[in-house]
């Protein structure tokens, strides 16, 4: 009998939105997955090894994406997941695959994630919300802060941190709102932001939430008296919003396809020319995804290893090149540049690069 040739692919689990909230964002997320899969194939794989891509939908119940991807990790069909969707998805995965695969989570969350298999790319509240509300509060003189969100981890524990945050720049927050992912209807919420005495609006709404919600918001004028901020807010959020509902409207992060930096203008001509002029924009979380599978190329090649146990050991090693430049990992998380940048029109303006607080 002949021995069967071992496969020499390294296979991925890319865990996406592909319904819900996050819904928008999938289709941009898939294609920079895929363009950095394929420009490491074409330098020779990962290893030797050619990186196949198997999507999963994040946006479906955490149960049920969780049960996936771990039934995926038990069959041995995936060696490594790459993760842009939302934390409670996240903190459904984890103890299904602890320790058994890499994870590379490319999405902003709340902070804290502290399992040793786990590695992070996106940006933290410490990073992006404090220098935001602090620059606001200076430029704008913002003091009385609403926070909107929706009601799981990552805004709720974000509000819990933005309420020190106010404190420290010399403002408070005056009112909170949570409604159910999947939410279309800020009737209510709008009439209690219009009852209240803010003059800013943290937004924690995730995708479509969020473009319901600014639409709402502009829909009473409320866009003419109070500024908004958010962590959470791609040009394809932004092209959903429409221009008359994002007046007065900034988000911070480490990413828009608006930056002019060498690193940025060489990874959008890169993604024009491969997807063409009718791909979605990258924007922030589909971005992400690119450089989810750079880092998981830098862990193991670095460890000559795709097991978890050797990328481990060597991980505060390791850097690797992405749109945003070249980022380093420390304790599993990398630290970026932070952005403010203004909504104008269908675009983002980049107003200031924030600096980080400790």
């Amino acid at each position: 009998m002949l021995s069967r040739t071992p496969d020499p692919g390294l296979n991925v689990a890319l865990v996406i939105p592909l319904q819900g909230p996050l819904g928008l964002i999938g289709p941009a997320s898939e294609l920079c997955a895929q363009l950095a899969a394929e420009e490491i194939n074409d330098a020779g794989g990962i290893l030797g090894r050619e990186i196949r891509l198997i999507t999963v939908d994040g946006g479906a119940d955490p149960s049920v994406a969780a049960r996936e991807v771990g039934d995926l990790v038990s069959a041995g069909q995936v060696d490594a997941v790459i993760g842009a969707h939302t934390s409670a998805v996240r903190r459904a995965i984890v103890p299904r695959i602890a320790d058994r695969v890499p994870y590379v989570y490319t999405s902003l969350y709340e902070g804290g994630e502290r399992n040793p298999s786990v590695f992070m790319t996106g940006e933290t509240p410490r990073l992006q919300l404090l220098p935001g509300m602090r620059l606001l509060a200076q430029e704008r003189h913002v003091r009385r802060w609403y926070i909107v969100g929706d009601d799981y981890v990552w805004p709720r524990r974000t509000a819990a941190m933005a309420r020190g945050y106010a404190r420290a720049n010399g403002g408070r927050i005056v009112g909170e709102s949570y409604v159910p992912l999947g939410t279309t209807d800020f009737g209510a919420v709008v009439d209690q932001l219009e009852r209240s005495t803010m003059d800013g609006v943290l937004v924690l709404l995730v995708g479509q939430d969020a473009v319901h919600f600014h639409r709402a918001f502009a829909q009473r004028r409320l866009h003419h008296t109070a500024v908004r901020l958010t962590p959470l807010m791609d040009e394809n959020m932004l092209l959903a919003t429409g221009a008359e509902s994002t007046i007065g409207l900034f988000a911070a992060a480490g990413y828009f396809d608006s930056l002019a930096t060498p690193e940025q203008l060489d990874f959008a001509g890169r993604y024009a020319r491969r997807f063409g002029p009718d791909a979605p924009m990258a924007g922030n979380l589909g971005q992400s995804c690119y450089e989810g599978v750079r880092l998981l190329d830098a862990l193991i090649a670095q460890a000559r290893s795709p097991q978890v146990r050797d990328i481990t050991a060597v991980a505060d090693t390791v850097s690797y090149e992405g749109a945003r430049g070249r980022l380093h990992l420390r304790n599993h998380h990398t630290a970026q540049r932070i952005y403010l940048a203004e909504a104008e029109a269908m675009e983002f303006s980049v107003v200031a690069e924030l600096p980080p607080c400790g």
